[in-house]
């Protein structure tokens, strides 16, 4: 083994002493298991097959040490290893989206509950589709429905549109730039509309984690001075949204039912269910037109 590859390798058992050490430094939350999973990840393992290593084994250390030093100024993990499992996809993520979150699925098991037949050929509406990974939980749960994805940022409708081709689902999902319902041509109306719209107060962003707060698009974020910018836009839009018997699914805020019922009941809505998370925050609206 030449001087050079000797410095690139080192044990498993040191690699994680280091990362572990690093990462606690760094104020990182679970350093021993953050080490361990960036470890198994830049080795290109399961995590079965990081379980079989032999601590000693000595293994090239090169790009582990770099992300590493990325998670260590907060980087999202799913930013540096650049995926994310969502519902039961694998997406690709990147800067320009929120990393998906296992709180946005509560948004899909609404839909699953207020249209129980699987088969039907549902239209379905993203609105500030991110990295796609609603819409594409939706689509992969009803064989025969199609929808569109809308971002205002370019960049996050591409890695839609890149997400869409993994997961075998670009035959029935179009992923547009726009503002909104702007991208939309005539009176399209659809099934299902959902959302996750940025919802956080603008004086709450500096509060949050500084994963969030210094590596996540602000804009996916920034909800205006009472986190309601955008449902109060998303609310007036949906009747004219929704086909006959339609439903929307709005993502909110810890907080924020109460205010989201009146504007719902100001636009002509009504909302039917509202759905918690697992940690029982209230986190999925389910609406329908008030006349439907």
């Amino acid at each position: 083994m030449t001087a050079d590859n000797t410095q690139n390798h080192q044990s498993i058992e040191r690699l994680l002493q280091a990362g572990t050490r690093r990462l606690e430094e760094a104020g990182v939350e679970s350093p021993r298991r953050e080490a361990r999973l960036l470890l198994q990840h830049a080795l290109g393992l399961s995590a079965e097959q990081m379980l079989a290593r032999s601590a000693r084994e000595s293994v090239p250390a090169s790009l582990f040490l770099s992300w590493l030093e990325r998670r260590a100024r907060h980087e999202p993990f799913a930013y540096i290893t650049g995926s994310k499992g969502f519902w039961s996809l694998d997406l690709a993520v990147s800067g320009a989206s929120l990393v998906p979150r296992a709180d946005t699925e509560t948004l899909v098991e609404c839909v699953l509950e207020h249209c129980p037949d699987q088969t039907r050929a549902l239209s379905v509406l993203d609105l500030g589709t991110g990295s796609g990974c609603l819409l594409l939980a939706v689509l992969a749960e009803y064989p025969a429905a199609w929808g569109i994805g809308i971002d205002i940022n370019p960049k996050a409708a591409a890695l839609a549109r890149s997400n869409a081709e993994r997961s075998g689902l670009a035959g029935r999902a179009a992923m547009l730039a726009g503002e909104w319902t702007q991208a939309l041509a005539g009176h399209a109306r659809f099934d299902v509309v959902v959302s996750n719209p940025p919802y956080i107060p603008t004086q709450d962003l500096d509060t949050l984690m500084p994963e969030v707060r210094e590596h996540e698009p602000v804009a996916a974020l920034d909800g205006g001075a009472d986190g309601l910018d955008a449902y109060r836009v998303l609310c007036q839009c949906l009747p004219s949204l929704l086909a006959p018997g339609g439903i929307g699914v709005f993502e909110i805020g810890i907080g924020q039912e109460t205010a989201l019922r009146d504007l719902a009941r100001q636009a002509g809505l009504n909302v039917v269910a509202v759905q918690p998370d697992l940690g029982g925050i209230p986190r999925a609206v389910v609406l329908r037109a008030a006349d439907a």
